[in-house]
């Protein structure tokens, strides 16, 4: 058995004294820090509760607005008759028609992988709008997906919710072949439907892809919601997807244009600050 040299030994003392400073210099640390009062500050989380309660407003003109431009449509210029609406109508419940059957026989929707891959997908496209870096992503598996990165804030925790990927998909596919042919006008047909027909097939389907699969996911704890608040998260995505139906409407049908539904918005946001200064006069300022 070999004995330890003097060397080693004071070598050993020495560390073991270097341990002891830092143990005591890391409870000295420990000890200011919990002599020191930290500083009051209000979760970011309440804020956006507060922010969602100022975000109603908006909620109630917007959703206003949206259903009498379809409503003024639907009745005094037949829109419901018109191909764009019921392609797209017959798009969504096929689709819909789909998930609940694929629910009822595997216990799931299918297909969940697709839908896994555009919500992940969408993350990353949201962090590259910011200017972020995506060093991982992970967006092809039933038990779900992440992505990492170096950046990080609502809008792109929401995106997956609100922003329908491959709708977007089929409007560049047709802007694209659009400008190597005329498919608007072009009366060909593919499985006995015009390109346009298609086009509002497609889109039914792909945005009904969209809405059922975001209302499936929502309840199941997304820490996508829960990070920035459920209430605030959820004002957020019904504004934008009540947004982009708007934007749907609006290309859709052709005696809406943005001018007129932005009139529109302002008429409702008039009659909506007349009816909430009524009710605040006759709360606290009549006897």
């Amino acid at each position: 058995m070999s004995r330890p040299s003097k060397s080693t030994k004071k070598t050993g003392e020495k560390v073991a004294a270097k341990t002891r400073n830092r143990k005591a210099g890391k409870r000295l640390a420990l000890a200011s820090a919990e002599a020191a009062p930290e500083p009051w500050m209000i979760p970011t989380r309440y804020l956006k509760f507060v922010v969602g309660i100022f975000l109603l407003p908006l909620v109630w003109i917007l959703t206003q607005t949206f259903f009498t431009a379809f409503h003024t449509q639907a009745v005094q210029h037949e829109f419901w008759r018109s191909e764009e609406f019921w392609f797209f109508g017959l798009g969504a419940a096929l689709w819909t028609l789909w998930f609940f059957g694929s629910m009822w026989a595997m216990g799931e929707p299918r297909p969940l992988r697709l839908y896994v891959f555009g919500h992940e997908l969408t993350h990353a496209i949201w962090v590259w709008a910011w200017q972020g870096r995506v060093s991982e992503f992970k967006g092809w598996s039933r038990d779900g997906g992440y992505i990492v990165t170096d950046t990080h804030n609502f809008w792109i925790a929401l995106a997956p919710y609100f922003y329908p990927l491959y709708s977007l998909v089929v409007i560049v596919l047709y802007g694209a072949a659009s400008l190597f042919y005329n498919v608007a006008e072009s009366t060909h047909t593919f499985i006995f439907m015009t390109p346009l027909q298609w086009l509002f097939l497609l889109l039914g389907g792909t945005w009904a892809f969209h809405l059922t699969f975001t209302v499936w996911m929502i309840p199941k704890g997304q820490t996508d919601l829960t990070t920035h608040g459920t209430f605030f998260s959820l004002t957020v995505i019904y504004v934008m997807n009540l947004l982009v139906l708007a934007l749907f409407l609006i290309v859709a049908a052709p005696e809406i244009t943005f001018t007129s539904f932005g009139h529109e918005l302002l008429h409702h946001a008039e009659d909506f600050s007349e009816t909430a200064w009524h009710l605040l006069r006759a709360a606290f300022f009549q006897p």
